[in-house]
């Protein structure tokens, strides 16, 4: 397996209008979690993928384990669970294209999954183990489950890749400091946006935030900055990476799950920062321009047509 991830699903309704969520009188059902739309991200890209959840045993679970496994991604680690119903979220936007969301989670499934329970051999056979904040948000028995996965990775030399991806409705910021430092001794790969960066580590000084990394054996660190594009420490120098222009933003949910796809993708290539986060940075301007969490994320060729690497055919 080239990655896998642990985390929990939902179901995402989306408005049908824009504007104050009081004031939407229909919603479009479709699929979402933030691990969910990083794993599927990584298989339209082609890469062999699984991923470890627990969803409630009702409709909804049956459609979101069904999707997923149409993707074409490894579901034998995910488990519907009688009692439990499937969580949901529902979005606002706005006419710019952000918004907010509103979840609907409270007694999860995923809190049947324990630290006990994680298939150790699934997670030493992957290459990377993709983890997010936002699963340990859930709930407090979460954060044992993924600190507990995080020492399987590193006890079998498996790359341990980590988008903080804090939700302040999920806990609070002293709650997701807390937490999140107790992760970072293990992660190879930290993709995170600057200000969950200067919440983790209480500065917004450049220089006092690299003295904080250095204290961790990172081998990437990157930080997201929108549409901005991103950022590398290099030789403890922020390194620029400038974003694809796009000419309409309709949608801004997903877009740092595309681009911890395409870093991953790149990462396991082997190619070189600079080319992988080029290439992270189209998919979250593709995700963007298309309305929901995970319709935007592209397959390899379309990347490569968006880039001009390869030609499109159209008639």
């Amino acid at each position: 397996m080239d990655i896998i991830t642990i985390g929990d699903g939902m179901i995402t309704f989306d408005p049908q209008t824009k504007g104050p969520l009081r004031f939407v009188h229909q919603f479009e059902r479709k699929i979402g979690g933030a691990e969910l739309n990083v794993i599927l991200g990584c298989a339209r890209l082609g890469l062999k993928a699984g991923w470890i959840s627990r969803l409630g045993k009702d409709e909804f679970g049956r459609h979101i384990i069904n999707t997923i496994r149409g993707e074409g991604i490894d579901v034998s680690k995910v488990k519907l669970v009688e009692g439990y119903a499937t969580s949901l979220n529902f979005k606002e936007v706005q006419e710019s294209g952000s918004g907010r969301t509103f979840y609907y989670r409270t007694k999860s499934p995923t809190e049947t999954l324990t630290p006990e329970l994680l298939p150790e051999e699934y997670i030493r056979n992957a290459k990377i183990l993709h983890v997010t904040g936002v699963f340990p948000a859930i709930q407090e028995n979460n954060r044992a489950v993924i600190l507990r996965a995080l020492q399987i990775a590193k006890e079998h030399g498996v790359k341990i890749s980590l988008d903080p991806n804090i939700r302040l409705r999920l806990w609070s910021k002293e709650q997701a400091r807390i937490t999140i430092r107790s992760y970072l001794q293990f992660v190879d790969y930290l993709l995170v946006g600057r200000e969950e960066l200067e919440l983790i580590f209480e500065t917004s000084n450049d220089q006092e935030l690299i003295e904080a990394i250095k204290l961790y054996s990172f081998e990437q660190v990157i930080v997201k900055d929108g549409a901005k594009g991103c950022y590398s420490l290099i030789n403890n120098e922020w390194v620029h990476v400038p974003g694809t222009h796009v000419a309409k933003v309709v949608d801004t949910v997903g877009a740092g799950d595309g681009f911890d796809a395409g870093f991953l993708y790149g990462t396991i290539q082997g190619w070189p920062i600079q080319q992988t986060l080029e290439f992270a940075n189209a998919i979250g301007a593709m995700v963007v321009q298309v309305n929901g969490d995970n319709e935007g994320l592209p397959y390899l060729e379309e990347v490569e047509v968006f880039l001009g690497s390869r030609e499109m055919i159209e008639r």
